[in-house]
């Protein structure tokens, strides 16, 4: 009994362990402003190693972590990055991604992501050139944004249940592709498949899913288009994958731009972590773009 008992302290010690080195606070000051973030490293993680930052949905908070890409990131051994958005007139943390509630809100988000991936590359020796952000919702609309204004700085970029706003299209010009994927279930009913272009819901016009993935998809100039269906989980969504392959280099003599649909049938709004290995899924696409 007291050997059972010993076993269950042991393993209760190292995932307390983990949780407290996964959820360890940091700070950096922007724009006189101290923005939060949380940092996970692997054991043992070369210099030069790669940086996924992952950002959370309106509300949201960055200490709620997903385990899963801490996992991801101990078997391919890249850096894990949580930043905090800061809070709306609402009192809601979020990103600033323009929608109708946010006019008047000072927050340069997309600057202050760029200045937090520069502060880990030089602060941890991570990598440059292996950057990529995702994020879910909010976070996903971030990523379009970013997908728009900073391909420089983020080698791809994965929107999870994101969505194109209207004003994006009319107002910004992508400088050049993007390596992007979205997951994305047609069942969502925060950020409708279909789109809203009348801007019913609160959050602003914005495009359908497809449409939003397609032109990115042109943007690359991809030439062809591979349907199909990762295995199905018992119980859960049929999860089908729209491939934009055959875009132009991601850079000189890289690999071709592709851009991806996760296409989670009668999915909800969610991380569709329970569909598909979602943040697996991210890390194989990125890993596309390592240099």
């Amino acid at each position: 009994m007291m050997k059972k008992i010993w076993c269950l302290f042991v393993v209760l010690l190292c995932l307390y362990c983990f949780a407290a080195k996964a959820q360890q606070k940091c700070v950096m000051k922007y724009k006189g402003v101290d923005r939060t973030y949380y940092l996970y490293k692997p054991d043992g993680l070369s210099e030069g190693a790669p940086l996924v930052l992952v950002l959370h949905g309106y509300g949201g908070s960055a200490a709620k972590w997903k385990q899963r890409m801490f996992e991801v990131a101990d078997e391919n051994g890249f850096a894990v990055c949580y930043p905090q958005g800061e809070k709306d007139a609402k009192g809601k943390t979020c990103w600033n991604v323009g929608y109708p509630f946010q006019k008047g809100l000072r927050t340069d988000d997309v600057g202050f992501l760029c200045a937090l991936a520069k502060h880990l590359q030089k602060r941890e020796s991570l990598s440059h050139d292996n950057t990529f952000c995702t994020g879910m919702s909010n976070g996903g609309e971030m990523c379009y944004l970013l997908a728009f204004e900073r391909p420089d700085v983020f080698a791809a970029l994965a929107p999870i249940a994101g969505l194109t706003l209207s004003w994006m299209m009319k107002d910004l010009k992508p400088s050049r592709s993007v390596p992007l994927m979205e997951v994305h279930g047609t069942s969502d009913v925060v950020s409708y498949w279909d789109g809203d272009p009348d801007n019913r819901y609160g959050w602003g016009a914005y495009m359908n899913v497809p449409m939003a993935v397609a032109f990115w998809a042109a943007q690359a100039r991809c030439t062809h288009e591979i349907v199909e269906r990762l295995p199905l989980l018992e119980g859960r969504n049929q999860v089908t994958l729209h491939n934009y392959m055959g875009g132009v280099p991601a850079w000189k003599g890289g690999p071709e731009t592709q851009v991806r649909l996760y296409e989670v049938a009668g999915g909800n709004h969610s991380w569709s972590d329970k569909d598909m290995d979602t943040c697996a899924e991210i890390w194989k696409f990125f890993s596309i773009y390592l240099r």
